[in-house]
């Protein structure tokens, strides 16, 4: 396809993309190069909390980006000590290590586990995992994750993570051995469908890993920063966690990602973790932007309210089509369908005139929805009406 003078062929082909270009967004609304609008509820894979383009974004990335960009992680800089800060003030985690991607936040954490492990488990460094679950696209994070087909995809895989079923406590106790050094799991699993982990299973799940003294995991890239409800997912089942991850939602649209632990866990020592771009000032300036928003008064109550929103509108919308219901926490939802239609669903959204809709489908059988926090309930309602026709043809 061309645009302007180039050709999209330039690009590595990873992934099917539609003859479009997006050229600018604003809120719940993005524009393609041919002037059409698309009411979307992906927002880049919940990594736009606040939408397209907020002021509270642009306004921190300007104001930075006039002060100072990166002058290295050797060295502390303002906006990254906000930051940590406001994370260990709102969490029962006592240090951060900032990352670009939700990934290299989860490599970080198996890493930290594994150095925990050599320290306090005679070297043990097998982490259970649990299938259907996604961490990430390196190596080490596509072994832990549980996705069909990822095994041999690039083959050997990483050793070290036998998986266990969600929800099911007595799968993972029957996978724990003196070579298990912890437990990781999604709160929600998000790319497996949006399957929430029970508040019982966390909680057994906390006992038992305290019980084995070993350390329990949470990989919050997709279900943390007010996704589902509460600043982090861990938060509704009343669990501690001693380590947690964090990615998409807490950039707001700009590369950030973030590794905290416990103090007792928090064992790196000079030169075992690091990275050009860790904590750079001008990514975690909007990092304390995003979330001094989403600790603003009244912010976190009208996601809780949105959410419930959504579910009820989704629920509608199943009983009038006969389909089987919908599952989620917060903003983070599914609505499960009668057949393994939802690809197609989510090619006519997208084809939709006057304006398009983009939606996603982890699974055949289901679409995601994955709005920014602020979606308004008119925003709710179009979506709502637009899917409506499409479930009718």
């Amino acid at each position: 396809m061309r645009y302007g003078e180039f050709d999209t062929a330039s690009l590595m082909y990873i992934t099917n993309r539609p003859d479009l270009v997006f050229e600018r967004g604003e809120g719940a609304w993005l524009y393609d190069h041919n002037g059409k609008r698309y009411l979307d509820f992906i927002q880049g894979w919940a990594v736009n909390c606040l939408g397209h383009c907020p002021a509270e974004i642009t306004d921190a990335l300007v104001k930075q980006a006039r002060t100072l960009l990166n002058p290295s992680p050797a060295f502390y800089n303002g906006p990254m000590v906000e930051l940590a800060g406001l994370l260990t003030a709102n969490s029962v985690f006592d240090r951060v290590f900032f990352a670009n991607t939700g990934a290299e936040a989860n490599e970080g954490a198996i890493k930290l586990a594994r150095k925990w492990g050599k320290l306090h488990r005679n070297g043990a460094y097998e982490i259970i995992t649990f299938d259907h679950s996604f961490h990430g696209r390196t190596l080490a994070t596509m072994s832990a994750s549980g996705k069909a087909g990822w095994d041999v995809m690039y083959a050997p895989q990483v050793p070290g993570f036998p998986k266990a079923d969600l929800n099911d406590i007595a799968s993972v106790e029957a996978l724990i051995t003196d070579k298990t050094v912890a437990v990781m799991l999604e709160p929600v699993q998000g790319e497996g469908g949006v399957i929430p982990a029970s508040p019982e299973f966390m909680q057994a799940l906390r006992k038992l890993t305290r019980e084995r003294g070993i350390l329990l995991i949470v990989d919050e890239v997709q279900a943390g920063m007010g996704r589902t409800g509460t600043l982090f997912a861990y938060q509704q089942s009343g669990v501690e966690p001693d380590i947690m991850t964090l990615g998409k939602g807490i950039g707001g649209g700009v590369p950030l990602a973030a590794l905290l632990a416990t103090e007792s866990v928090a064992c790196f020592e000079p030169g075992e973790q690091g990275g050009t771009y860790n904590g750079n000032p001008l990514m975690a300036a909007v990092g304390v932007a995003v979330l001094r928003k989403l600790l603003s008064a009244g912010f976190m109550e009208s996601v809780r309210a949105r959410g419930e929103y959504l579910k009820k509108r989704l629920l509608e919308l199943s009983e009038k089509h006969g389909l089987k219901g919908e599952r989620g926490c917060g903003l983070l939802r599914a609505l499960i369908l009668d057949d393994d239609r939802g690809p197609a669903i989510v090619k006519a959204a997208l084809e939709m005139d006057p304006q398009g809709l983009l939606l996603n489908a982890p699974r055949p059988n289901l679409l995601r929805f994955m709005p920014a926090l602020n979606v308004s309930e008119g925003e709710i309602d179009q979506m709502i009406e637009a899917l409506d026709v499409l479930l009718k043809k």
